[in-house]
């Protein structure tokens, strides 16, 4: 028998009820209100894409790398803030968390459409970065005080598809505001969006934390919270490589519009259909993983997906030299895909089965990992993203180095033991295991 298997037959249900009977959305709009809230990040980062080379100029900026920092200064702020916003909501709850949260992406929108500068551009994408980790932050407590186990990838399955899919649309509408305007429309279009995910979240999602779960906001009550994540083995290594496989999605980010835009390919007012062709892979793969994931488990699927993805970076690797770091556009795009595709079975089961053995510290344990993976994320696509000289070679070699360290990570994590064949688990301690009912299984150091 599996461990998901044994878990699910000989542990108590980790699912924690309201204790007034569920007044908030139903599954769809809850999913849809979730992905919402969650998809504001991908807006945020893939929207102004195509203003680069405006944003260049207006700024008389001659390093055609230099502009990917915006994408990398919002990750910075994004990653940072993240530690911050877990133990808060579960002091104070899920909702002043996240609405505090908003109002802070809110300024910074406001910042970044006054930037008078380059610099103070960076800075208000900083900005948008510490408030918008709310969002991403508080969504996955509040998936995790809903549903355990393999429910709740399934939820994170279809919040992920709509997350990953936002990318199909973001690029075109950020090259649709510059066909009608100026570049600082685009921030103006974020402000709206973050108006109406406040609104439509305060109007119809409850407190979802359960008042047995608040925790003091005190120095040592984190730290203990982040300690157990950081002793609890399945977090821990599912946590890394989580952040590694995020850190190939923020390389081809801080990438793609330099190859397909500008750069290699000069796709101009197109560069959104390629990258939406590319993103909508990801997607599809998403909401594949939500209808299988009940019926194999996390691990056979997430296994599977990330030694598809390493095997098929090498094949990638292997294209990209072949063509001397310029392949035909149609073969890149279809590789690309390929890996998104791929790529997009292991992460949203990633998250969910470093999350699963937290339950009693769901808010400070989403906290810290997206603390982890981010910063971890941003590192990477950074460094590939730097790399860029005019070949597609640094992206393909960074994909291939990713997921070959994150493939190592996961046997190690599992032991040797692959596709949910590991060894038992046994419980990750809490501070208020127990109550309510509330428990689950962890592999421990």
């Amino acid at each position: 028998m599996t461990r998901e298997a044994h878990t699910q037959t000989t542990q108590p249900a980790t699912k924690i009820l309201s204790p007034k009977p569920w007044t908030g959305p139903g599954f769809v709009e809850f999913v849809a209100l979730t992905a919402f809230v969650m998809g504001l990040t991908a807006v945020t980062i893939d929207s102004f894409l195509p203003a680069f080379p405006a944003i260049a100029h207006d700024f008389a900026i001659a390093d055609p790398n230099r502009p990917q920092l915006l994408v990398y200064v919002y990750m910075l702020g994004f990653g940072l803030a993240q530690i911050v916003y877990g133990p808060l909501s579960d002091s104070v709850g899920r909702r002043p968390a996240l609405i505090g949260g908003t109002a802070i992406y809110l300024a910074g929108s406001v910042l970044a459409m006054m930037a008078p500068s380059f610099e103070f551009l960076l800075l208000a994408r900083a900005v948008q970065g510490i408030g918008g980790a709310a969002g991403r932050i508080l969504a996955v407590a509040i998936v995790r005080d809903r549903f355990e186990g393999r429910d709740m990838a399934r939820v994170m399955s279809f919040c992920m598809m709509v997350f990953l899919m936002v990318p199909i649309l973001a690029p075109a509408m950020g090259g649709l505001i510059l066909a009608l305007g100026h570049w600082r429309l685009i921030f103006g279009a974020m402000l709206a969006l973050a108006v109406v995910a406040l609104a439509w979240f305060g109007w119809r999602m409850p407190e979802t934390l359960h008042p047995a779960y608040r925790r003091p906001l005190d120095i040592r009550a984190v730290a203990g919270g982040i300690a157990t994540v950081a002793a609890t083995r399945a977090s821990l290594g599912y946590a890394t490589a989580l952040g590694l496989l995020t850190g190939c999605i923020m390389a081809y980010v801080g990438s793609a519009q330099a190859i397909f835009d500008t750069g290699i390919y000069q796709l101009g007012r197109l560069f959104p259909v390629a990258f939406g062709l590319i993103a909508g892979a990801m997607g599809v793969a998403t909401l594949i993983n939500a209808r299988l994931v009940r019926r194999f488990g996390m691990r056979r699927l997430s296994h599977g997906g990330l030694i598809g993805l390493c095997l098929m970076a090498v094949a990638q690797l292997g294209l990209m030299l072949a063509f001397a770091g310029r392949p035909p556009l149609p073969l890149l795009i279809l590789t690309l895909a390929a890996c998104q595709f791929l790529l997009s079975f292991a992460m949203p089961n990633f998250n969910a089965i470093a999350m699963e053995p937290l339950a009693a510290i769901a808010g400070t344990a989403s906290s810290f990992i997206g603390f982890y993976t981010t910063l971890l994320a941003a590192f990477c696509g950074l460094l590939v993203g730097q790399s860029f000289d005019g070949t597609v070679i640094p992206l393909g070699i960074g994909y291939c180095a990713l997921s070959g360290i994150a493939l190592a990570v996961v046997v190690w994590t599992e032991r040797g033991r692959l596709f949910g064949s590991g060894a038992m688990a046994r419980p990750a301690p809490g501070p208020v295991e127990g109550r309510a009912g509330r428990s689950s299984s962890a592999e421990r150091h």
